[in-house]
């Protein structure tokens, strides 16, 4: 209330504050939020990215493997080659085999969760990924193969490979 005396009267008048909100205002806080939200996500991304480096795996060739010296037996790798005809060795979900590559050889023993798969077999492209122990052996956790063939129709009179046999349904059991 502000109070005036005009001419012997006391006059007084009331102001009212009105806080208006203006709409540049109201958008600007909205770009400032909707940023520290972006800002905030990218660096928790970069955080557990960096902190999870047992998940990365490096690709290297046999050559290479070889000629890393200390590094390889700290590094999670993966290794591809060509599985040497008659070195494929399974029990269960282990195998142990040799990839050659460019004239390189290397040891592999892989121990996973699940055997490896019906495409690995001799002269097949492999992708090995684990970790190269001191004993010169490549130790496999995972394991993928290529066909060694290109799919292609049998020749007329051809007998089929694989499992051949019949199915089984549940009703028939």
């Amino acid at each position: 209330m502000v109070r005036r005396h005009v001419r012997g009267l006391s006059v007084v008048r009331r102001y009212k504050l009105e806080v208006v909100s203006k709409p540049h205002q109201s958008r600007s806080l909205k770009f400032v939020i909707a940023g520290a939200v972006i800002l905030g996500t990218v660096a928790w991304l970069a955080i557990s990215g960096a902190r999870d480096s047992s998940a990365k795996s490096y690709y290297v060739t046999i050559s290479e493997l070889q000629g890393m010296g200390s590094a390889a037996y700290t590094r999670h790798l993966r290794v591809a080659g060509n599985v040497q005809p008659g070195s494929i060795t399974r029990v269960g979900t282990t195998a142990t085999f040799t990839l050659l590559e460019q004239g390189k050889v290397l040891h592999v023993n892989y121990q996973g969760t699940e055997p490896p798969p019906d495409t690995f077999k001799d002269d097949a492209q492999a992708l090995a990924i684990g970790t190269y122990g001191r004993d010169g052996t490549f130790h496999a956790t995972q394991l993928q193969a290529k066909c060694a063939s290109k799919y292609a129709p049998a020749k007329p009179g051809d007998k089929p490979t694989g499992n051949t046999a019949p199915l089984k349904t549940t009703a028939s059991l």
